[in-house]
């Protein structure tokens, strides 16, 4: 069998459980599914115009690897109006989304055997193209402290072959945002040190506090800083697969190269559009959310479920643990049960809690809490929680 001769590192690798849980609802008539962080709203009319308008133009060939100039000029303008830093274009790759940022950055730090941390819970991307790339994912366990980072245990999981640190947010499953102590604790773990910090920053452009950091912002980084970003979450653009990272120029250097021979460029259409989403009005699509997560605070204590309460992105992730199953038995009795389709903590690295989206419709929402109550109670009648 020509399976046995794949890489090695094929047989370690998992799909993806938010995947398998929608899928699974997919295929169960009736379901409810809040499992996809998936907007429901359409990208904004005037992003989509500008493909149209690449098109007269012609613009459907070749561009320059790393994106045209005239986006990754902008996007260095954006990201240094927001975190204050002095990037040019030359500090800027185009990427197909925030996942081969990720992928590019850790590819192009680990030797085989080097170590990475992130908090968890977190989404499962980091750990499995750590493997892929032949590392070691180490979890920073958060859910015992507000799901906020504790510096003596960040401390304890440091060794030699630490070469980088994964900050998500807000973070992807929780929705909680980092706090200032978090934060500091990752900047004095790295600044004498040779480790990196990946900045996942994808949702940082929603949140509902005034009070929202990024580790982008600490200036002593220096080269150690790699930022990733999206499209996909904050103009409702997850099928145009567009992104991008930020980094020091001699590292960028090295990083165009696994990009190059990864995808070559992103779309050239696309650039046009990306461009035009950095200049949009997307406040109503937060103040939609806005509202959404208060209903969804408002029907989990209802329910009598807890919930840390969110301070970004579009989930919320509520634990079971007081009903004794795990996540996967929870959310595949729900779906068998009830018809509705919630994703397992584990797939977070947080068996004890599911997480909800709330980037649905306001109707499939009340309808999936109406769902998850009567769960919750029939679980309750046997007994359990």
């Amino acid at each position: 069998m020509m399976k046995e001769h794949l890489n090695s590192v094929m047989y370690e690798a998992r799909h993806s459980a938010i995947r398998q849980f929608s899928n699974l609802a997919k295929a169960t008539p009736g379901c409810v599914m809040l499992t996809l962080g998936e907007p429901d709203f359409d990208t904004p009319e005037e992003v989509k115009a500008e493909v149209s308008k690449a098109f007269e133009n012609h613009e459907t060939h070749y561009i320059a690897n790393n994106g045209s100039p005239e986006l990754r000029r902008r996007i260095a303008e954006f990201e240094n109006e927001k975190n204050g830093h002095h990037y040019t274009e030359e500090n800027v790759i185009v990427t197909a989304g925030a996942e081969e940022g990720v992928f590019i950055a850790l590819f192009g730090i680990l030797n085989p055997g080097d170590e990475v941390i992130a908090p968890v819970p977190a989404f499962m991307v980091y750990e499995e193209i750590t493997k892929m790339c032949r590392g070691k994912f180490v979890p920073l366990d958060t859910t015992d402290n507000g799901f906020q980072i504790d510096p003596e245990r960040l401390e304890s999981l440091i060794t030699e072959r630490t070469r980088a640190i994964v900050l998500n947010t807000p973070n992807n499953p929780t929705g909680c945002v980092l706090n200032r102590a978090s934060l500091d604790a990752v900047y004095e773990a790295v600044k004498d040190r040779d480790i990196f910090v990946i900045a996942d920053d994808v949702y940082q452009q929603l949140v509902y506090t005034d009070d929202c950091h990024s580790i982008a912002e600490y200036e002593g980084l220096g080269d150690k800083l790699i930022l990733v970003q999206s499209f996909s979450k904050p103009y409702a653009m997850t099928g145009w697969r567009m992104g991008y990272m930020c980094m020091d120029a001699d590292i960028r250097e090295r990083f165009e190269l696994i990009h190059q021979f990864m995808i070559t460029s992103t779309p050239a259409p696309f650039q046009r559009a990306a461009l035009k989403a950095l200049d949009a009005d997307t406040s109503g699509f937060l103040e939609t959310y806005r509202k959404r997560r208060s209903f969804m605070l408002k029907r989990l204590a209802e329910i009598g479920l807890e919930v840390t309460e969110p301070e970004g992105a579009f989930y919320v992730f509520p634990s079971i643990r007081k009903f004794g199953l795990t996540s996967a038995e929870f959310c595949n009795r729900m779906i068998k049960e009830v018809k509705l389709a919630a994703t397992p903590g584990f797939a977070f690295g947080a068996d004890d809690f599911i997480r909800l989206t709330y980037c649905y419709s306001d109707g499939e929402l009340e309808e999936g809490m109406k769902r998850l109550e009567e769960f919750v109670r029939k679980l309750e009648k046997e007994g359990q929680g």
